[in-house]
């Protein structure tokens, strides 16, 4: 169903909602995210701080995903250029080859990050890299971001060709698929998906409700 521009898509039957072992009556959120996603960076700007659980950052590839379209450019850039101002983000700057750089190599990059517990600190860094310094996501600024958050330049490169997190990162697609995610960003509460420009509000909402 959808919202105000906000897509909600309820999943009854895709078992058990993950929980935060730390908060263990509680549900934890799950955040899916594509670097080359602006509305995602926006997003991942706000999330740690706007939910009251630690969400899982879970990388996946937007562009596979079943019916995702990438919409109008110029709209898409005029939206999240508004939706920075009102959440004082500084301006953007473009990447050049937005849109239509394939980001499969930064999302493979973004696994290997999640593999090893550096997911969060990772896209951030490639996030900011991206889309507040307007860098392509090739394998220089992967190595700028690894280095930011003390990942081995030669652990990236090297799993960049390993086939075993390209496959990770499909699974993880897969299963966002699967829950019903049609674009990045998204955030899973229980078996509630939110999706689009209110997500980050609207699942902060669902999570106090929840809690209490």
């Amino acid at each position: 169903m959808s919202e105000h521009g906000l897509s909600v898509t309820q999943h009854a039957g895709d078992g058990p909602a993950v929980r935060d072992d730390a908060q263990p009556d509680r549900v934890q959120p799950v955040f899916w995210f594509d670097l080359g996603s602006p509305e995602a960076y926006l997003a991942a700007e706000r999330v740690m701080a706007e939910l009251p659980a630690v969400p899982e950052w879970v990388p996946i590839l937007e562009a596979a995903l079943p019916g995702h379209t990438a919409g109008d450019a110029a709209a898409r850039r005029a939206a999240v250029e508004r939706a920075a101002q009102a959440q004082h983000v500084q301006p953007l700057r473009w990447p050049a080859a937005w849109p239509g750089e394939d980001a499969r190599p930064a999302m493979v990059a973004a696994t290997y990050a999640k593999q090893i517990g550096r997911a969060v600190a990772f896209a951030l860094a490639a996030f900011r890299q991206a889309f507040a310094g307007g860098r392509a996501l090739d394998e220089d600024t992967l190595l700028i971001a690894a280095a930011a958050c003390e990942i081995h330049p030669r652990a990236v490169v090297q799993a960049l060709g390993r086939r075993s997190v390209g496959a990770a990162l499909d699974a993880a697609t897969a299963r966002a698929a699967a829950a019903g995610v049609r674009q990045a960003p998204a955030i899973a509460v229980g078996d509630v998906v939110f999706e689009g420009a209110d997500a980050v509000e609207r699942a902060a909402r669902a999570l106090e409700e929840a809690i209490a």
